[in-house]
């Protein structure tokens, strides 16, 4: 299955972002991708998470999902993004990945548990942790995708629960804040989560300066398989079951497992 990894440099005009996102999108489709995941916040990004955040966030059936539903539909795509999503409590909102399938319809939703207070930052201050717990798997083209968000990278457990439900590939929507070591990190860690779990990894971020950018896709054994590098762009790649299947019969981890 050919999946294509959308990174951009998103921003403040959610009009604009969602022009990328259709433009980078008909470019995947184009090229024969089944899927095109974007970054997180790719409808809604700054520097700093402040109160416009809340601000601009609307409901799952609001118009930013209206539009990419809509972009889904029109190149016969799924597409995975991450949006602002109004949250019950004031000021908040859930920092939320929203997946449509190539009929427009949703197939998932994932409100990041783990948010980024971290290195001086204070995304608790405006985002409001996902409520749920249970991780977010979902199919399309015969494969099962699982759903995490940046900071949840860091944290095993998550990536080795989707793998428990099902997941063969790990979508990691991610707007991974420069500084000292941390595009090694970003790039250390999404082959760490492919190579505990036996999974392919597609970690899909926004472009310099708010981010890191490196968007990548890393098979089971850890090998990086694409990496866009710095600028925004659309990059179609590969997912192969059966290379899963030979990765995991080679090292059968989740049989042996003993904890």
């Amino acid at each position: 299955m050919k999946i294509a990894l959308g990174q951009l440099a998103s921003g403040s005009d959610i009009a604009a972002n969602l022009a990328a996102i259709e433009k980078y999108a008909a470019a995947a489709a184009g090229d024969g991708a089944q899927l095109v995941a974007f970054p997180e916040y790719a409808t809604y990004e700054k520097k700093v998470v402040d109160a416009s955040f809340p601000a601009v966030a609307e409901p799952l059936d609001g118009e930013v999902c209206r539009a990419l539903a809509a972009t889904a539909a029109r190149h016969s795509i799924a597409l995975v993004a991450g949006v602002l999503e109004t949250s019950p409590e004031p000021g908040k909102a859930y920092n939320t990945l929203a997946a449509f399938g190539p009929d427009g319809g949703r197939l998932a939703s994932y409100r990041k548990i783990h948010l980024f207070d971290a290195q001086g930052f204070d995304e608790s201050r405006f985002i409001t942790p996902g409520p749920s717990l249970e991780p977010v798997v979902f199919e399309t083209g015969g494969i099962t995708f699982g759903l995490l968000t940046c900071y949840d990278l860091r944290f095993p457990e998550l990536a080795r629960a989707l793998a428990d439900a099902g997941a063969q590939v790990l979508l990691v929507p991610s707007s991974w804040v420069p500084g000292t070591h941390k595009t090694g990190q970003w790039l250390a860690l999404n082959a760490a989560r492919a190579i505990e779990n036996s999974v392919y990894v597609a970690g899909i971020c926004q472009a310099p300066p708010v981010s890191v950018g490196r968007s990548l896709l890393v098979d089971p054994m850890g090998a990086t398989e694409e990496d866009l590098g710095l600028e925004p762009g659309v990059r179609t790649v590969e997912v192969s079951l059966g290379t899963l299947a030979r990765v995991r019969e080679q090292f059968p981890m989740f049989r042996q497992r003993r904890l």
